[in-house]
Formats: structure tokens, sequence, C-alpha cells
């Protein structure tokens, strides 16, 4: 297997600005319904990516669960990596990869802690299993096997077997506030469209073209 002969065109569609919604979340949402619409798998996944203290990326993939003028917002461990690294260094970047559509969307922006009201009521909608799954693991620290994590879980259940389970004080949220998103869309001969949302001062928004 040769490596730089895995290629293929990109030649679903264009992009031009005359077809970009002034608002970047708008046009996100109509992408993300179309991507919803094709079936694919996971069309909420997407890429986050912190900086821990010594300037080393990481990331991760986490589901998108909610989207307003305010920004994207998803859930975590608040001892996860990506939390502690998001305490030091709030500045944050999502990708969406959406490669069957030959489409891609980029966040730049800033992580702000949600409140506890939002993360216990997105905490309590989640299947039962996820929120035992949330009270079982200590998520980035190491385990010494599958099976001790799964005898956590089993304690889990038989704990919180009556009633609703609570919201763990180790569980909370992030809205990611952006600053710029790219939209890029897949062109033949690698002469792709690629258009960057800047938001300006009065919170309106700067459309601009990138060469690809």
């Amino acid at each position: 297997m040769k490596l730089e002969d895995i290629r293929r065109e990109y030649l679903q569609n264009g992009l031009s600005e005359d077809n970009l919604l002034d608002c970047p979340f708008k046009q996100f949402e109509m992408w993300l319904e179309n991507a919803v619409a094709t079936q694919m798998p996971d069309p909420t996944a997407m890429v986050v990516a912190t900086v821990d203290e010594t300037g080393q990326p990481s990331q991760r993939i986490v589901l998108l669960k909610h989207l307003d003028d305010n920004g994207f917002v998803f859930f975590t461990n608040t001892g996860s990596r990506k939390a502690q690294e998001l305490k030091g260094n709030n500045k944050i970047s999502l990708h969406f990869p959406w490669h069957h559509m030959e489409r891609q969307v980029i966040v730049y922006g800033e992580a702000q802690p949600l409140p506890t009201s939002a993360v216990a009521k997105y905490f309590l909608s989640r299947p039962k299993e996820s929120q035992l799954a949330a009270w079982a693991s200590a998520q980035s620290r190491p385990v010494s096997s599958r099976k001790v994590l799964m005898e956590t879980f089993a304690n889990m259940k038989t704990k919180f077997a009556k009633g609703e389970i609570p919201l763990p004080d180790f569980w909370g949220g992030y809205c990611v506030v952006p600053t710029k998103i790219e939209f890029w869309q897949g062109g033949a001969h690698r002469l792709h469209d690629r258009f960057m949302y800047q938001r300006q001062a009065e919170n309106s928004w700067q459309i601009t073209r990138l060469n690809p």
C-alpha cells in the first residue's frame, strides 16, 4: 500500500459567497440538517482540541448536544483531561468532518462552563445506563482492567437501583463561544472553497474567502 497514491477528487458541490447565510450559526444548522438527512453515523460527532500547560495539543471526539446563538454545547466529566486543560486555557477548537459530503466545519473560540441547572437538565435526560457510566468512570485516569471498570459500574447500578440517579459533582458542560467559524467545501483539483466567518466588535460577522 502506497499512502501517497490514496486520493480522490472532490466533485459533489461548490460553495460561493452568494449561497452563504449571513449568520454562521444558521449556516451550520443548515449543513448539520443536510448531514442528518444523509443518515450518516454520528452526524453530531466533533473533534475537540485543547492545549495543556506545556503547549501540547490533545484531541478527542465528543457529541454536540446543543446549538444556539451563544455557541456549541457539549458535556463531560470535569476531571477529564480536556476539562483540566480548559481550566488552564479555555481556548478551544471544534472540527466537524463530514467526509461523505466533502464538507468540514472548524470552530475557534473559548469554552465557558455551563450553569449547574443546564448540566442537570441534560444529565437527567440521558439513558440510565449512561448516567451510571458517568458515575463509574474516573475519566482519563488509569484503570487496571476492564473488569475493574465493569465491577464499578455494577456497584453503581446497585447503589442507585431506586429512584433518580443524582447529578455527579464531577459532571459539567461547556458552551464554546466562537470567534471564528470556517466552512470548507471540497473542490476539483484540490481547489476547495473555504469561507471564514469572523466575529466583529458589534457581534456581526465578516465573511472572507480563503485560499484552499
